[in-house]
């Protein structure tokens, strides 16, 4: 009898966690993945705490149905808003031989290793930025580290509007930047703490001054979770491996699958589900 798949859960409130996926796919083929895009309800980044914990309890409980063991909130915002209350008060009552995990946690951890002049700038939506989240996690590794956040919110509804490559994005771009320069005038180091920014990494470089490093979550999150892996084979074990990757959407296929392409870098199809 066909074993039944036990596939990772990928989690985001749209489609930038799919920046993180086709990180975590490339450093870890061999596993089974679902991931889903709440977009009919996104954005995540300018709700209250409670209505994002709501959220994405609800998501979490949905892979837990398709046999997940272990979720990734690919999304800052849910990871900001809703994963320690998850952790701490949800799983151990309805699933505690489970895993939650977020993205905040490992871009925090090693962000101090990138930096020369101590000198960090943290892009996010509003929500992360007002979560404090990556301030303080931060603080636990590298106590010693400055670091300054700007949020840019009009970021991600140009990049969900495929509307980044023109020169109206442009401004939005320098604009945000300018803000956090005149925070941190020494910055060496750029953390794109949203899943969606990689899309205009490229971009943020140009108006960023020669030698500053652009730093991207995917390849950090697919690294800590090979980690997470090896150090806990009990779970590692449970995870089906026949290279199966799944799509789904809160909202309409049709539209999730033309955007999903660009973030993914390879063709979607995904299937709708109702929450």
């Amino acid at each position: 009898m066909q074993q039944k798949l036990q596939p990772i859960g990928v989690f985001d409130s749209g489609y930038g966690g799919l920046t993180v996926l086709k990180e975590i796919v490339k450093a870890l083929p061999q596993y089974d993945y679902i991931y889903m895009g709440d977009n009919g309800r996104a954005p995540y980044g300018s709700r209250s705490f409670d209505t994002v914990y709501h959220y994405t309890l609800q998501c979490v409980e949905w892979f837990f149905k398709q046999g997940c063991p272990l979720v990734i909130l690919a999304c800052n915002t849910a990871s900001a808003k809703a994963l320690r209350s998850i952790q701490q008060k949800d799983l151990p009552v309805i699933a505690p031989d489970k895993r939650v995990l977020g993205v905040i946690r490992p871009t925090s951890e090693v962000i101090g290793r990138y930096t020369k002049t101590n000198k960090v700038g943290i892009m996010a939506t509003n929500g992360t930025v007002q979560s404090q989240s990556y301030l303080l996690e931060i603080e636990k590794f590298f106590p010693g580290l400055n670091v300054q956040q700007q949020a840019c919110p009009m970021w991600v509804p140009l990049i969900e509007n495929n509307e980044f490559s023109n020169e109206g994005a442009d401004f939005f771009i320098h604009k945000y930047i300018e803000q956090l320069k005149e925070k941190q005038p020494d910055v060496d180091t750029v953390l794109l703490a949203c899943t969606h920014y990689p899309l205009i990494r490229e971009k943020i470089q140009q108006h960023l001054p020669e030698g500053t490093q652009v730093i991207a979550q995917g390849e950090i999150v697919a690294e800590s979770l090979a980690d997470y892996l090896h150090r806990h084979p009990e779970m590692e074990e449970r995870l089906t491996k026949s290279g199966n990757r799944a799509f789904f959407t809160t909202d309409s296929p049709a539209d999730f699958d033309a955007a999903a392409t660009r973030f993914y870098g390879q063709t979607v199809t995904s299937g709708h589900i109702d929450l």
